[in-house]
């Protein structure tokens, strides 16, 4: 390997201490990271607006004096629908084709102040509607495990950037599973955190609790440090969770206590799920008693919210695009159609959604008086060909809908409460897997520190990258 590969390849975290150390200047990291871009973006297109002032930025960032950030001079790669100073951002809409930003988006501002460097924006379904990730923008973004595979969506390519170290950090978003679903098909790991611990801002629709945005990187410990250095209270946000003497990276440091048991459920969603899949994720559960983990399948039946899910989709759709809703026809295909389905939507219905919530939180509240976390495979269905929008079957049957493949995340999101997707092995075809990691109330520290066991238990490496050239 090269010296630029091994040294973008590794973990931010890594990448940080040697930058602490003086082994490596931030100049050094951006030039490497940059050269990752030149030599595979073509065939992955996950990044497809690069910040030409990034190595100005690395070189003004070295000459700093005073302490460095917890992010100093780590590349981070911004998603295509958060807004960038200076730095196109389309929403992969055509409608915002040439739109440049006049001032960052909090969580940008926040990566920032903490010394991360902005590399340029990946690539995302126009306004993060989809679980694979193309647009009439930039066209399609590839998997690095195999390039004729999907990387997943909405946040596909963060997922593919740092996949292939093009990256080492990334923002995204979460709604149905968009920081999850890209994660299990591209081996890497995303958090959809408690809603209001990453402050949404800007957003056209300040009370939204369903599309979360949060972290996504290569290891755990990763994932809590840029949690570390995005979380917290705004005044430009209205909803927020505690977050004084939270510090992310020293739980993930010190491991799970002892006594832990955890419930595992092969179909959350009752959708079924391709028997491959579950063979990885049921092996590497209830291997987890070897570190002495108590693991107990269980039955649960959340099918009932898929509906609810669907209903309060559309309404979010609604809320979030209000002042375009005369040009509805203007958008693709998954946005206009959830914004379709979102002005049909009933006060009964969307009644009826809330009080499927409602039991759902209660389901849980009662799931954890007995477990610590539920673990429950990511994706039903495996990677599937780039250039369909979504798989045609689930299990071996033709689905109910388009996006019933999505629900083994989307109901999960619909409870608030934190989320992990963390590969857990591969599959036959050598294509990572995904396992969910479901915890308390606002325990994201829990939820992180039982994904770095499950991380450390089954290791499955970076694609191999040869076949991209």
């Amino acid at each position: 390997m090269a010296q630029n590969e091994e040294i973008i390849r590794r973990s931010a975290t890594e990448i940080r201490n040697l930058i602490a150390k003086k082994d490596l200047s931030p100049v050094e990291v951006i030039e490497a990271s940059l050269q990752q871009i030149e030599k595979y973006n073509k065939k992955i297109n996950a990044v497809v607006t690069l910040n030409e002032r990034a190595l100005d930025d690395a070189k003004k960032l070295q000459s700093q004096k005073g302490e460095p950030g917890l992010l100093f001079g780590l590349p981070v790669g911004i998603k295509d629908v958060t807004p960038t100073a200076g730095l196109r951002t389309t929403f992969g809409s055509l409608l915002f084709n040439h739109h440049t930003p006049d001032k960052d988006a909090l969580i940008v501002q926040r990566l920032k102040v903490a010394g991360a460097i902005i590399i340029g924006k990946t690539n995302t379904p126009e306004f993060a509607a989809g679980g694979h990730t193309w647009n009439d923008v930039f066209g399609v973004t590839r998997n690095p495990w195999n390039p004729d595979l999907s990387p997943g969506g909405s946040t596909g390519g963060g997922a593919a950037a740092l996949a292939t170290g093009m990256i080492a950090l990334s923002d995204g978003t979460d709604l149905g599973g968009s920081l999850r679903i890209p994660a299990s098909f591209c081996g890497i790991v995303g958090l959809r955190p408690s809603p209001g611990l990453v402050p949404g801002y800007p957003s056209d629709y300040l009370w939204d609790n369903l599309h979360i945005p949060g972290p996504m990187a290569r290891t755990v410990e990763d994932v809590a440090l840029m949690l570390q250095a995005v979380c917290g209270q705004s005044p430009l946000s209205p909803l927020y969770q505690p977050t004084q003497d939270r510090d992310f990276v020293d739980a993930v440091s010190k491991g799970i206590p002892k006594g832990l048991k955890v419930a595992y459920c092969k179909d959350v969603a009752g959708i079924g799920i391709d028997e491959d899949i579950e063979i990885v994720c049921r092996n590497a559960a209830f291997e987890l008693s070897q570190a002495g983990v108590e693991v107990e399948e269980i039955d649960l039946d959340l099918s009932f919210a898929r509906q609810a899910f669907l209903t309060l989709r559309g309404y979010n759709f609604v809320a979030h695009f209000a002042k375009y809703l005369d040009n509805i026809d203007q958008f693709g295909i998954n946005v206009s159609n959830n914004l379709k389905a979102g002005l049909k939507v009933t006060p009964e219905e969307l009644g009826a959604a809330e009080q499927a919530r409602t039991k759902l939180w209660n389901i849980f509240r009662d799931l954890f008086d007995k477990y610590d976390h539920l673990l429950t495979p990511c994706m039903a269905v495996p990677p599937f060909p780039v250039e369909q929008n979504y798989p045609e079957t689930l299990a071996g049957k033709k689905m109910e809908t388009y996006i019933d493949w999505l629900a083994p995340t989307f109901v999960l999101s619909l409870a608030g409460l934190p989320v992990a997707s963390v590969p857990c092995g591969c599959d036959s075809n050598g294509l990572p897997v995904g396992m969910q990691v479901v915890g308390k109330p606002v325990g994201e520290e829990a939820v992180l520190t039982f994904a770095r066991l499950l991380q450390e238990a089954f290791p499955i490496g970076l694609p191999e990258l040869s076949r991209l050239l």
